[in-house]
């Protein structure tokens, strides 16, 4: 069991693998409720996605959070930016999600909220590992914390995704396929778009535990794509299992990832005056949607992949918005994490104010044709620094100017490193791209 149980992206495994396994719960919740009981008697709000785990780590945690003296809430499937939403809504000194995302159904994790809705401080997260190490008690009888279930938590959630756009928007005459991916939105997502006046054709909203993420949802776009074409819809909106991702699908059943939604939303907020700052993406946006932006005089930094480096960069910079090519996008004025719903309803509102279609609106950005190869490593080296490596890398670079650019990327979860060139040729970019593989493999 690794030492460190807690990271700003949670903890993650297969069920019935170590950490996750429901005693491995008992004691987090129970630690966790020790740390936050130390300020007096304390409130934890705990949702989970549809996955069919999710109810037996519930149980689990909230046992834990019992007998260390925690009152809980329980939200039952809720998507996880509903969870951080919550949190601050009920007051509660934390929230906890059990959900494994975009992962199939077999995988389950957590992550926790601070009473702000946004990633725990590092004190508290060392005092809960801290706590982990000691041996397990259970306060006396009357301080046992209580629970409830929260009974109109999916109809607060709703109201609350109505409210980030302005009253006025109207999707009355739209076509709107929406995929929940069987997943946390499957009961929230279709009731916002139809409220707001749109037809709305639901797909993958029939979770069962284990269809989670399974060919479906932002992950997996094909279904949704056809359905678009076939009910003739003017757009899709491919959520993933817990609805912090979002891709769409304009009417011609194209998807639009998550850079050129971003692009969109920026272009909307700085036509109204409402973007402060610039944008955020990461080490892998698009250099199309840099150079649009750059175009359009908006600033733009790239961030380490992983939407927590987006996060901690637009909160440092004091910045309203940015995202992932994935569609982890976050409106940091709005919500205080990724929200699907919230991004989507983003872009809806810039098709409403401007009169144009989704296709259009995406077609402002000049996308980059992109060229991915991942060279296995065989031991861990720091590839980057090898001077073959560095030279051929100078040399493209040198070859591209302003066309495109290179980068070179060590996977954090296998022993790979990543060779990406992006740029205006797609011929061009794939045979760069596999010249520098090719030296990267001799290197090696």
């Amino acid at each position: 069991m690794t030492k460190r149980y807690f990271g700003t992206d949670g903890i993650r495994g297969k069920v019935g693998t170590a950490p996750i396994t429901p005693d491995f719960m008992l004691k987090l919740g129970w630690a966790a409720g020790k740390v936050f009981a130390r300020e007096g008697r304390s409130k934890i709000i705990i949702g989970k996605d549809t996955r069919i785990s999710g109810y037996m780590f519930e149980s689990a945690l909230e046992a834990g959070l019992s007998a260390a003296g925690v009152d809980v809430l329980l939200l039952g499937p809720m998507p996880t930016p509903a969870i951080a939403y919550l949190t601050r809504t009920f007051r509660c000194n934390a929230g906890i999600v059990i959900s494994a995302s975009h992962n199939p159904y077999y995988d389950n994790g957590i992550k926790f909220f601070s009473e702000q809705g946004t990633k725990l401080p590092d004190d508290i997260e060392h005092a809960i590992e801290a706590q982990m190490d000691m041996a397990m008690t259970t306060v006396e009888a009357a301080q046992l914390g209580k629970a409830r279930r929260i009974e109109d938590a999916a109809g607060r959630y709703i109201e609350f995704c109505k409210g980030t756009v302005a009253g006025d928007l109207q999707l009355k005459g739209l076509k709107i396929a929406v995929d929940c991916a069987n997943g946390a939105t499957y009961h929230i997502a279709p009731k916002v778009f139809r409220e707001l006046g749109a037809e709305v054709i639901e797909i993958a909203s029939s979770p069962d535990g284990i269809n989670i993420n399974e060919d479906c949802g932002a992950t997996s776009t094909r279904l949704l794509e056809r359905v678009v074409v076939a009910e003739q819809a003017d757009l899709g909106i491919a959520l993933d299992g817990d609805g912090d991702r979002l891709i769409m699908v304009d009417h011609k059943g194209a998807p639009v990832d998550g850079d050129e939604l971003l692009f969109i939303i920026a272009m909307e907020m700085k036509r109204k005056n409402q973007l402060k700052g610039g944008v955020v993406g990461t080490l892998m946006s698009n250099f199309g949607l840099e150079q649009g932006l750059k175009q359009a005089e908006i600033p733009f930094v790239r961030a380490q992949v992983g939407d927590r480096y987006v996060m901690t960069e637009l909160a440092e910079r004091e910045w309203f918005l940015g995202g992932e090519s994935s569609g982890h996008l976050i409106c940091r004025h709005l919500i205080s994490t990724g929200d699907g719903i919230v991004a989507a309803l983003q872009v809806l509102r810039a098709m409403a104010d401007t009169g144009a279609s989704l296709h259009v609106l995406k077609s402002a950005m000049g996308k980059m044709p992109q060229t991915m190869i991942n060279v296995r490593l065989s031991e861990k080296v720091d590839v980057i620094s090898l001077p073959a490596v560095q030279a051929a890398v100078v040399d493209i670079e040198s070859r591209l100017g302003d066309r495109g650019r290179v980068l070179l990327r060590p996977s954090g979860t296998e022993p790979l490193v990543r060779v990406m060139i992006e740029g205006d040729d797609a011929v061009w970019v794939e045979s760069l791209c596999k010249e520098l593989a090719e030296v990267v493999r001799k290197a090696l």
